[in-house]
């Protein structure tokens, strides 16, 4: 295992412009990330885990975890083992009557199993160096006072403004100022 890293989910990140989603992965004791582009279900369904929403019923992720417990396997952590022409590989790795079983998964799979588990999430030292990133901290002075002024945004187009108006007659309708006027002084017994 000293080929592996610990690394912790960072944020799941969505892109504006497709309906992929990225789970931003951090090195646990490093300034180094590792990006992973996701469905948007199985990005829901690590946000879900992430935010310990309950289900009425189980999810796909759950009942994956509850058939290993039902047949006494233990989900040890999860790995993504391989990058292989820009596609990730994992495993999920359990133990099954003291032997240690590898099981093939997407690793947007086996996060969501992870988040679920409470389990550790790995990945091989290969993948870290082939797709890891690091924040660049050699950003001079003039640099960082130019990123911090924020330019406005352009205006909204005629259309964009039609559509947001549903919006700015709704919350001019609401009456927040006058809300507790109805509310009673002290409560009834």
């Amino acid at each position: 295992m000293s080929e592996m890293i610990e690394v912790v989910i960072d944020s799941i990140r969505v892109h504006l412009m497709a309906p992929q989603r990225v789970v931003v992965l951090k090195q646990a004791n490093a300034d180094r990330y590792l990006t992973i582009w996701v469905g948007p279900y199985e990005a829901e369904a690590i946000t879900v885990a992430l935010q310990e929403v309950e289900m009425i019923r189980p999810l796909t992720h759950d009942l994956i975890k509850n058939v290993f417990n039902a047949f006494d396997a233990r989900i040890i952590r999860v790995e993504i083992v391989k990058l292989q022409d820009d596609i990730f590989y994992g495993n999920i790795v359990a133990e099954v009557g003291g032997r240690e079983m590898h099981i093939d998964s997407r690793p947007s799979d086996a996060i969501a199993i992870a988040v679920r588990a409470h389990v550790p999430i790995l990945v091989h030292k290969s993948v870290m160096e082939a797709a890891g990133m690091e924040p660049d901290h050699e950003v001079s002075e003039a640099e960082s006072g130019a990123s911090s002024r924020r330019e406005p945004p352009p205006p909204l187009s005629e259309d964009a403004n039609d559509r947001l108006s549903v919006f700015k007659d709704f919350l001019d309708k609401l009456d927040i100022d006058d809300s507790d006027k109805d509310k009673p002084d002290s409560p009834s017994t």
